[in-house]
């Protein structure tokens, strides 16, 4: 988590020059009528750790390796996102941006400043939590460590260039086109899974689990686009509040929904799912010495 809090406390020095500080975008969240901006962040919260007591809980008769990379690559989801969701709650990772000239919301105002609230913090979330869920997936479907942490680049670098559209300010053209870029990114991981991993899971024989996984996954992933789009970062459509909303739902459904539909499947360690005792060990054959 110390890189998580060195990224924002990063991001966060070199956009916020002279905004307003944690304590008021705190007291504007909480003190100022936002409640339903606020509850899209305690919310969340609250599903999180649940989340991390389930997986435990649902995990503690594990015994196979690899059932319990699976366990322990859907418990780290939900730890990034309590983390990142209590710092936008506590107003670190939040932040007010004066946007360029042309945008809808050019000239507006939030919290006594020239700008609209822009909840940077959640990028962070999923440059954290996407590769655990594509790494789950692709252990789901029983591909390849190249191609899964070939997923996880691209979506670490979807992520960074989302984050890059929305903190943009000089000029709406340059938004626009980091959009589009994270949008390419986002492309290819979609076809890796509706595609390669679709045909992997068939022969892995995990094919019904994953059919539901991928849904759910690909369904509410091409929500958060539509969301930047329509929200006060795209077109201004929607507020804040909404858009913020829109997120947390997106993210209850692809990260703590496929949670434990995947753990309830992984206890029962069915065969297309174990990995036998040499999985993840680096020299096959090997186990712990005796004295």
């Amino acid at each position: 988590m110390q890189s998580l809090v060195a990224s924002a406390l990063a991001v966060r020095a070199h956009v916020l020059q002279t905004g307003p500080t944690d304590a008021e975008l705190f007291e504007y969240v909480f003190g100022g009528g936002n409640t339903l901006l606020a509850l899209s962040f305690v919310v969340n919260i609250a599903l999180a750790g649940l989340t991390i007591l389930g997986i435990v809980y649902l995990g503690r008769s594990l015994t196979d390796p690899r059932s319990r990379a699976i366990a322990t690559a859907l418990l780290l989801i939900s730890v990034v996102s309590i983390s990142s969701y209590t710092g936008l709650t506590s107003g670190l990772t939040l932040s007010v941006i004066e946007m360029p000239a042309g945008h809808p919301a050019a000239g507006a105002t939030t919290a006594g400043q020239n700008g609209v609230l822009v909840m940077w913090g959640r990028y962070l979330t999923w440059t954290f939590s996407t590769p655990f869920i594509l790494i789950v997936l692709g252990m789901i479907a029983g591909s390849n460590w190249t191609k899964i942490l070939t997923t996880c680049a691209f979506t670490i670098a979807m992520c960074v260039t989302g984050l890059a559209a929305a903190l943009t300010t000089s000029s709406l053209v340059l938004r626009w086109w980091w959009f589009v870029l994270s949008s390419i990114f986002f492309l290819v991981i979609i076809y890796v899974i509706l595609v390669d991993w679709t045909a992997e899971a068939e022969r892995t024989g995990t094919s019904d689990l994953f059919r539901t996984l991928k849904f759910l996954t690909v369904v509410g992933w091409f929500g958060y686009p539509i969301l930047w789009m329509l929200g006060v970062e795209g077109i201004a459509i929607l507020d804040v509040a909404i858009t913020s909303w829109g997120y947390s739902i997106l993210d209850i459904i692809t990260k703590y929904v496929v949670t434990f539909l995947t753990m309830f499947y992984v206890v029962d360690e069915p065969a297309s799912i174990t990995g036998g005792s040499d999985y993840g060990a680096s020299l096959p054959g090997s186990g712990p010495s005796d004295d």
